[in-house]
């Protein structure tokens, strides 16, 4: 017989006090996440200018490919943690725990590399004009720097979460924003570094995120303990890992190549002030997003826990909790974007003009964005439950099928509003095909419970 573990309250406890419980905590480490970038936006935007918060916007697609690394590994391998645990295997959990530190660590030495040794050449083709080059080099030679602990803590938290640690990962995010919130103003203008100052920040925020999310493994507070041995790359696992870890580096990597391109097609259509507006637009629609991701992360560990334990009756309705508390999350965020966009926009800059048009642009891009909750859960329970191809196939959907073909054919049409709208054109339509492949998954697990 099994000893109990500490993680079988995944499958005991009631689901929406289970889903609170490990979403909350995850849904305010996400939001302070976002908050990284957010804060350096207002601190850089007040104390430098606008040129500057267009630097960070180019700055962004190129920590988007850092992230797309690291959350590609670490969601892939929170999926096998947590059905592992589930199975009651939990030498298999922490194999794949140290598979994907060791893999991570090992990209993230790579693309730093690269980054350090061609940054202005890249910066150039992220869109940097020779105006905001100079905020852009002076940014990306320092935070660069931080990527690996940047990396390292965003894997840690997914893998802490997936052992059913959900405090511990949201504690780890609060001690980088915070930090981050209170060292922008000493190094911006205390210290007077400008945008180089929000650099170093950011890096020490990060290095402090990260020790405290491995302190937990050295203090033993860990759930699934993990040793050197461990910390090696097992073919089988990396190849799950990866797999199931698409979605997640589609996302990402798709933010990057987005924002790349819309960077790109602004500078053309509407040149440096509208990439300020994407800039900043973005980061007020991270602030809104990141609450549902926390949810739904909190959601993946339930899912993934009992789909391997073979429940699937707490399978099936902890999906429905899911997506009904994502949406009623989303509908807050997206009542105070369409009611007062003015507000929103004017956390980053004083400009009378740059707040009234681009209140105008927040509107219109968010239009449809509570149906991205559901497009979120969708993706994310396909994830946990192992299914590669359903995953895959959502996880590529809004981004690469419909939102980058539309943002390089609609603007030839109607200019710059092109890019504007299609962002709610995608939201629709992804939502669509999601609905289908859960409404399907909903009846499939009613017989397997039956």
């Amino acid at each position: 017989m099994n000893e109990p573990h500490k993680t079988d309250f995944l499958g005991r406890d009631a689901i929406f006090p289970l889903l609170l419980k490990m979403g909350i905590p995850a849904a305010i480490g996400m939001l302070v996440n976002a908050l990284y970038n957010v804060v350096d936006t207002i601190f850089v935007g007040h104390g430098v200018g606008p040129l500057a918060i267009a630097a960070l916007s180019i700055v962004f697609p190129l920590q988007m490919i850092v992230s797309a690394v690291a959350q590609a590994l670490g969601v892939g391998a929170a999926s096998i943690v947590s059905r592992r645990l589930g199975e009651k295997r939990p030498d298999a959990a922490a194999a794949a725990m140290g598979t994907a530190y060791t893999a991570v660590m090992l990209v993230t030495a790579v693309l730093v590399a690269l980054v350090l040794a061609f940054t202005r050449p890249i910066l150039g083709f992220f869109g940097a004009s020779e105006a905001v080059m100079p905020y852009a080099l002076s940014y990306t030679r320092i935070v660069a720097a931080g990527f690996f602990f940047f990396s390292m803590s965003m894997c840690a938290s997914n893998l802490v979460r997936a052992e059913g640690n959900a405090k511990a990962s949201m504690i780890g995010m609060l001690l980088g924003a915070g930090l981050n919130t209170v060292l922008d103003p000493i190094f911006i203008f205390g210290f007077r570094m400008g945008v180089a100052g929000a650099a170093v920040a950011t890096v020490i925020s990060q290095v402090v995120s990260c020790s405290y999310l491995f302190s937990l493994y050295f203090r033993k507070k860990s759930h699934v303990p993990i040793g050197r041995s461990d910390l090696r790359i097992e073919p089988s696992a990396l190849r799950d890992e990866a797999l199931l870890g698409v979605p997640a580096f589609v996302q990402s990597a798709g933010m990057s190549l987005l924002a790349l391109l819309i960077n790109n097609t602004l500078g053309r259509y509407g040149g440096d002030l509208a990439i300020t507006t994407y800039g900043m637009n973005h980061k007020i629609v991270s602030i809104v997003i990141m609450p549902i991701l926390g949810i739904i992360q909190g959601f993946q560990p339930i899912a993934g826990y009992n789909y391997g334990a073979k429940r699937f009756d707490r399978v099936r309705q902890s999906l429905k909790t899911a997506v009904l508390t994502a949406l009623t999350v989303s509908l807050a965020g997206y009542a105070f974007m369409m009611l007062a966009p003015r507000a929103a926009i004017g956390m980053f800059t004083s400009d009378a003009e740059l707040i009234a048009s681009s209140a105008r642009v927040l509107r219109v891009m968010v239009l449809f964005i509570p149906l991205a909750s559901l497009q979120i859960t969708g993706s994310t329970y396909f994830q946990a439950v192992g299914k590669k191809t359903q995953s895959m196939m959502l996880g590529l959907s809004r981004q690469f099928l419909l939102l980058i073909p539309i943002v390089l054919i609609l603007p030839l049409f109607i200019g710059v509003d092109g890019v504007w709208m299609a962002f709610p054109i995608a939201d629709l339509a992804s939502t669509a095909l999601t609905l289908a492949l859960l409404v399907r998954e909903l009846r499939h697990l009613e017989d397997r419970s039956a």
